[in-house]
């Protein structure tokens, strides 16, 4: 759920207007002829006002690095390029203001989209999600559609649409674009998990020493 600042979208972008974007970009697509995937890019979205937590999320620490850092290294585990938004071009805008800023810096054609506060992701999860059918796939969450999720940049008309009507929750995208759901078995559930207050991230810290390795040394929960 997007807080209230979020909730004034500063420029939100007109439905439908993605053309000019794509025909200043050389497409990311490899041939369709030889068969090849499209090319697959993994964005982090690391720009939210992290309100609740009360301080910047991507910097916070877990077992000794930024939460950012452990979301990076899962990421850059699976084989594809990663790039990170701290920075969105349409602010307050939620999570699509990210995705929307991501389409226009990236050249691929599927983008699959992590939050800096979910330490916990496994590469396995990400490619299982960059991997999946359908131009929509979106984790499912206790709340319903959320991260990681892919979109094909032939669904940008829909995010340009949803931040034009000022309609800025994932749930509600991955409803226009009839996203197809990925479900995890229980005893994954934890890689979905963010850490959105300090409570949380108190409870993340005592799990990870529970998980401490003989040795002492620290390891995050996905063991990358």
């Amino acid at each position: 759920m997007l807080n209230s600042a979020e909730s004034d979208c500063a420029r939100p972008v007109p439905g439908g207007k993605s053309g000019a974007v794509k025909a200043k970009r050389k497409s990311g697509r490899r041939s369709a002829v030889s068969g090849q995937p499209l090319a697959v890019e993994v964005v982090i979205l690391a720009g939210g006002l992290s309100s609740r937590m009360g301080r910047d999320k991507a910097r916070l620490r877990l077992g000794g690095r930024a939460l950012l850092a452990w979301v990076r290294a899962a990421a850059r585990a699976t084989g594809w390029p990663v790039r990170v938004i701290r920075r969105d071009l349409v602010p307050r805008c939620g999570p699509l203001g990210g995705v929307w800023t991501a389409f226009q810096r990236s050249r691929a054609e599927r983008l699959v989209f992590l939050s800096c506060d979910m330490p916990f992701v496994t590469p396995e999860l990400i490619r299982a999600v960059g991997e999946g059918k359908g131009r929509g796939v979106f984790a499912q969450t206790a709340e319903g559609a959320g991260f990681p999720f892919a979109l094909d940049r032939a669904r940008l008309p829909l995010v340009e649409q949803a931040l034009a009507e000022k309609r800025f929750s994932l749930q509600a995208l991955a409803r226009r674009l009839r996203a197809r759901k990925l479900r995890l078995p229980r005893r994954r559930r934890d890689e979905l998990r963010n850490l959105n207050t300090p409570a949380e991230h108190g409870q993340a810290i005592l799990r990870n020493r529970q998980r401490s390795r003989p040795d002492g040394a620290k390891q995050a929960w996905h063991g990358v």
